[in-house]
């Protein structure tokens, strides 16, 4: 389908179609097997100018929102859903100073972001607070001018190589939701540490591990926002990552219905091509319309997002349905393409000698982070009961 992309949409597209062929391509099943975090890679993004995608232009960044966000991480997971996280999810720990940071913090942190200097992380999910966030035991004591932070956070992507991180805790925890605050953390505070990592079924370019803050002493000047207000922060960011999590599991059902078409033509079975038997067509016909779909969502969340973004503060509206919907459509396609792929390569679908089956195990994530499909569920609901109660 034709989406009417602007020259620099369509740029932006190429570059990242590009380095996703010619530079992650050869190295992909490198890096799954050996879990090691993809620097040169992160150094293409950076001199071709993508890691700021997202930010705006006073900051460094090429300013093209959301939107543009979703195209590149689109385009890098149809190769490799595992190494384009560096960038997505250094979007997601970025997200926070974009929603809620004064001038000073984003002067701070946005341009070494934006520029690929420094990767950043998200911290929210606990042991025991995943989909429960208000049931985090991360506290912030403030005490004079810092605050003093003590907690675990768990399954935080980047960690360990990111040098910023947008994190979560109980400033007041007797008010429950509204105890939570943000605060940006920088990797070598005294006290802030890294626990293991984790050994993942996908996603293994990934790094994935504890943030662990002991006595970390963070200065006020790193609140995020306002007491009390993280949740909401917290929130904001994920209305406007989601897209991001729904264009990684797009790209990566993309990429898998390549793989599979290709495949298909070529495999030749009772003397002639298996893309000529019905059972292959039909299978192939549903997972193109359902990437096709999701692509449509995708794309349409996130210029709403981007326009909503241009309001008035007063005239803004909450996203927060749009970008469920995105994130778990998106999310159960990728798994059911990618399941179909490995059928369609057989046993072949099945070893690592081919892409299908690490697309498979990469796809799964995509449905569990960022809320899983379940806690999507629960958004869109109660939104759309919401909207048919007030009449908005």
């Amino acid at each position: 389908m034709n989406y009417f992309f602007n020259e620099e949409e369509q740029m932006m597209i190429d570059v990242a179609r590009k380095i996703a062929q010619e530079k992650i391509k050869p190295v992909r099943e490198k890096y799954d097997e050996e879990e090691t975090f993809p620097w040169d890679i992160v150094k293409e993004l950076a001199q071709a100018d993508l890691c700021g995608v997202y930010i705006p232009e006073e900051y460094g960044g090429f300013g093209k929102g959301i939107m543009g966000l979703v195209l590149v991480t689109e385009e890098l997971c149809k190769v490799d859903g595992g190494i384009a996280l560096a960038l997505a999810a250094t979007a997601l720990g970025t997200l926070p100073i974009l929603v809620a940071g004064n001038e000073a913090q984003k002067q701070k942190y946005l341009p070494d972001i934006a520029s690929g200097k420094k990767l950043a992380a998200f911290g929210l999910t606990e042991p025991s607070a995943g989909s429960d966030a208000t049931s985090m035991k991360t506290t912030a004591v403030k005490d004079g001018d810092y605050y003093i932070l003590n907690g675990t956070k768990c399954f935080i992507t980047n960690a360990g190589d990111a040098e910023t991180y947008t994190v979560f805790a109980k400033t007041n925890p007797s008010r429950g939701a509204r105890g939570i605050s943000c605060f940006i953390l920088e990797k070598g505070m005294e006290g802030f540490t890294f626990g293991k990592k984790e050994n993942k079924m996908g996603i293994r370019a990934s790094s994935t591990r504890e943030l662990i803050f002991n006595n970390c002493r963070v200065h006020k000047d790193n609140l995020l926002g306002k007491e009390g207000h993280g949740l909401m922060i917290a929130q904001a960011t994920l209305d406007g990552s989601r897209p991001g999590v729904a264009s990684q599991a797009l790209g990566i059902a993309a990429g898998a219905l390549e793989e599979a078409v290709k495949y298909a033509r070529t495999r030749v079975q009772f003397g002639q091509p298996i893309s000529s038997f019905q059972g292959i067509q039909h299978m192939l016909a549903d997972m193109a319309t359902k990437v096709e779909a999701a692509r449509s969502l995708v794309y349409n969340v996130a210029r709403t997002i981007d326009e909503n973004n241009k309001r008035e503060e007063k005239d803004k509206v909450r996203t927060s349905k749009e970008s469920a919907m995105a994130k778990l459509f998106a999310s159960e396609v990728a798994m059911e393409v990618t399941t179909h792929a490995v059928q369609i390569f057989g046993g072949y679908g099945y070893c690592k000698e081919y892409p299908v089956e690490k697309m498979m195990r990469d796809a799964k994530i995509t449905t569990l982070y960022e809320g899983t499909s379940q806690i999507q569920k629960n958004e869109i609901a109660l939104n759309l009961i919401k909207e048919y109660a007030t009449g908005k």
